[in-house]
């Protein structure tokens, strides 16, 4: 383990220092500063090498996460990667932008802070590509088979790469001009500067996965056309369908999805010139919803020099801590103060959105009432109605599926109830040598679930085209333990 004593000697939890918000909100980059290396070991050693350590369960890849822990401790940083690859293809995307369900079951988190999980994780590659440890591991030999995966995200990605290590030929059609799909274009450079998707391309392209952009499958080229050209087909396009709210007023010029804020933005932020960039310097900036993507948007907004941003939440506030009906090692839902949130705005709960109000066509407010719980449903209450003033509202209301873009129809591909493509045990749909993974089967998730399926979907296409597989496989499709671990 690391230091047999030191979830003893160092008590307190220190995370990334931030940026001060005056200075940040001035540019793009990313928020967290580097950790000083003797602080980062002190965390490191905080580890308990637990006999069971319930971090594994926690983490959908798996990480070695006691194991790296110990080496980041001894400064055996070129192990330490080995190990984080060993189960993880892109641990600089997950250790800045997963929720870290690894610390909700970290043990030392039972009576102290937990372990400082992701940030050691992320330590430990940025040290990697630092010192030039990570390197291309093309295969030794092709297979002469063909795989085409659809999306360029963090499932497609980790499924390119771990097919492409094992010997097949792997295409990744992307309909955008650029690979990383909302890696790039979803995820503001505050939270993660495109640097680290670029540089992770570059191995990859070394390693000899094809990139096609520009593509639109479904309609520049057909699903069938390419079951007809490769030997398998992975569709990992992700659940990009935004969740709408039909009140009143939703046709008002000034009412968005969120998604067409932050594209734009993050297009503008790298050097290009969108012609429907939304400008929010000056206005009065409403976001109904308070999960990450809302969090992006209150920091892109700051970043514009919105006049002020309120965030509008139906339900309730979420507790600092635990609730009984959540406890360890189970993932809990908390109030959480992203660094979005420490720039300024306002966050309101219990606020049920009633309409959009305008004039001559333009939003000019949103009325908002109290919630009221209602035999379960949440419902407006009656007789406390008011209008907040907004120029800008952006609909942050989750995602309801993958778009169906010639699936259904040109494949034969079913789809579950939950609007998800319907697959099997071994994410295969019902159209033989299509697979599917990441949110586009799963739903909306997070990223650590979709580099996971995309390896387990990668070992299921290899078993298919070879009769057996050396890939590991994470997990399943029906695996629903973010839920209920």
């Amino acid at each position: 383990m690391a230091d047999p004593r030191g979830f003893l000697k160092v008590r307190q939890r220190e995370t990334q220092p931030r940026r001060p918000v005056p200075v940040r909100i001035m540019d793009w980059k990313e928020v967290y500063e580097a950790q000083e290396k003797g602080v980062l070991k002190s965390q490191a050693g905080r580890c308990m090498d637990c006999g069971v350590p319930f971090c594994h369960q926690g983490c959908p890849l798996g990480n070695l996460i006691p194991e790296w822990n110990d080496l980041m401790w001894r400064d055996k940083g070129e192990e330490a990667i080995e190990r984080l690859h060993a189960t993880n293809n892109f641990p600089e995307w997950t250790g800045r932008l997963c929720p870290a369900p690894c610390e909700a079951s970290c043990v030392l988190g039972i009576n102290q802070p937990a372990v400082t999980i992701k940030q050691v994780e992320v330590s430990i590659i940025d040290e990697a590509f630092d010192n030039g440890w990570v390197n291309p591991l093309p295969p030794h030999r092709l297979t002469g088979k063909t795989v085409a995966v659809v999306g360029s995200g963090p499932a497609g990605l980790a499924a390119a790469q771990q097919l492409t290590r094992v010997g097949h030929t792997v295409a990744v059609y992307e309909r955008d001009d650029k690979i990383g799909g909302l890696l790039r274009y979803g995820i503001p450079d505050f939270k993660m500067e495109k640097e680290q998707v670029d540089r992770r391309l570059e191995q990859m392209k070394a390693e000899g996965t094809r990139f096609r952009t520009g593509v639109a499958v479904g309609t520049d080229v057909t699903w069938e056309q390419l079951r007809r050209r490769y030997d398998a087909v992975v569709i990992a396009t992700g659940a990009t369908v935004p969740r709408d709210l039909p009140i009143p007023g939703r046709d008002l010029d000034g009412v968005h999805f969120a998604m067409d804020y932050l594209v734009p933005s993050n297009r503008v932020v790298a050097g290009e010139s969108p012609e429907n960039h939304i400008d929010a310097r000056g206005k009065h900036v409403v976001i109904l919803g308070g999960g990450d993507t809302g969090a992006d948007c209150i920091g892109t907004a700051h970043r514009h020099q919105a006049a002020s941003v309120t965030t509008l939440a139906i339900g309730k506030q979420p507790p600092v801590e635990r609730a009984s009906h959540q406890p360890w090692p189970t993932f809990p839902t908390l109030f959480e103060v992203a660094s979005a949130h420490e720039e300024g705005g306002e966050r309101t709960y219990l606020a049920s959105t009633v309409e959009f109000v305008g004039e001559d066509g333009k939003l000019t407010g949103v009325k908002v009432a109290e919630t009221e719980f209602v035999d379960g449903k949440r419902l407006p209450k009656a007789g406390t109605e008011r209008i907040i003033p907004a120029d800008l509202v952006f609909l942050s209301l989750g995602f309801t599926g993958p778009e169906p873009a010639g699936i259904t129809e040109q494949v034969s591909a079913e789809f579950d109830g939950r609007g998800n493509v319907a697959r099997d045990g071994y994410y295969m749909t019902n159209t033989e040598g299509v697979f599917v993974a990441g949110d586009a089967g799963r739903g909306q998730s997070l990223i650590v679930w979709a580099i996971a399926e995309g390896r387990a979907a990668a070992a299921a296409v290899d078993k298919y085209l070879m009769g057996s597989t050396i890939l590991p496989a994470p997990v399943a499709p029906t695996d629903r333990a973010i839920a209920v671990l």
